[in-house]
């Protein structure tokens, strides 16, 4: 019960990391605020923390949308009156495309959501928990901040404005008694990849196996709790040793092979 009456509101939380780490605050005593844009998939996970005889409530919303972010913090904090906790964890990895693939409308729609999406949580989260004196805010990353993936510019490019992001509003605000950390998932399996491509993508991991979504609930409750308490502007990494390697671990879903053709390019 370590966040016991923390009013937590996690972002996309209708499925995989999400939903995990909401069931986990669920469990952990905290008053869950569920995120998704899918209404059906957020109050599937509403339901499900409070069978497991959690509190949460549902908010549906776009992240990429001021005014359905507002709308949504609004709606907390009419609610409960205040946020402890946020997890920006909503975002888009798909449509994959090659760079010579892309488009602007591709670009901005990654960007929306990832990044601007991120920026705009934080923006409303923050002017509360300065007032409150207090908050822990958790912006989900990726190895793709600092390595890179194949066909994955715009995903890659969010995630290090996201930590760079996390680090300057580190500064911006700890005096107002706010800490602001990164989470970074390995390969998680959060579709339910077959027993062949579990291995595949789980041989070159160190710990000799893919992630499960409950893999990030600890570090996420630990970054939530009052245990983290002087920990703020850092990153945490939870990826069973894949960025600590030499040799890359099997995440590349495009090889070379697959790239664009020159002759098909307009």
């Amino acid at each position: 019960m370590r966040l016991k009456n923390k009013v937590c509101i996690v972002t996309g939380a209708g499925k995989g990391i999400g939903e995990a780490i909401a069931m986990r605050y669920g469990a952990e005593g905290a008053k869950v605020v569920v995120n998704d844009i899918n209404a059906e998939n957020a109050e599937a996970t509403t339901a499900a923390i409070i069978a497991a005889g959690g509190e949460a409530i549902t908010a549906v919303a776009d992240v990429s949308s001021e005014e359905s972010v507002e709308a949504m913090f609004a709606a907390v904090m009419d609610t409960y009156g205040r946020v402890d906790v946020l997890v920006n964890n909503a975002g888009l990895i798909s449509p994959m495309k090659h760079f010579l693939e892309a488009d602007k409308a591709w670009w901005d729609m990654i960007i929306g959501v990832n990044l601007t999406g991120t920026f705009l949580c934080c923006h409303k989260a923050a002017f509360i928990m300065a007032k409150q004196g207090s908050g822990s805010i958790i912006n989900m990353s990726s190895g793709g901040a600092t390595k890179a993936h194949r066909a994955f510019v715009a995903y890659d490019a969010t995630k290090g404005g996201i930590e760079a992001m996390t680090r300057a509003l580190a500064l911006d605000l700890g005096p107002y008694g706010i800490r602001i950390n990164s989470l970074i998932p390995g390969s998680i399996d959060t579709t339910g990849i077959d027993e062949e491509g579990r291995k595949l993508r789980g041989v070159n991991v160190p710990l000799g196996r893919i992630g499960e979504p409950f893999d990030m609930t600890g570090a996420a409750v630990f970054l939530a709790s009052d245990d983290s308490e002087y920990i703020t502007g850092t990153r945490v990494v939870v990826d069973g040793g894949m960025l600590a390697q030499q040799r890359s671990a099997t995440v590349d879903i495009r090889p070379p092979q697959d790239f664009p053709a020159v002759g098909d390019l307009d």
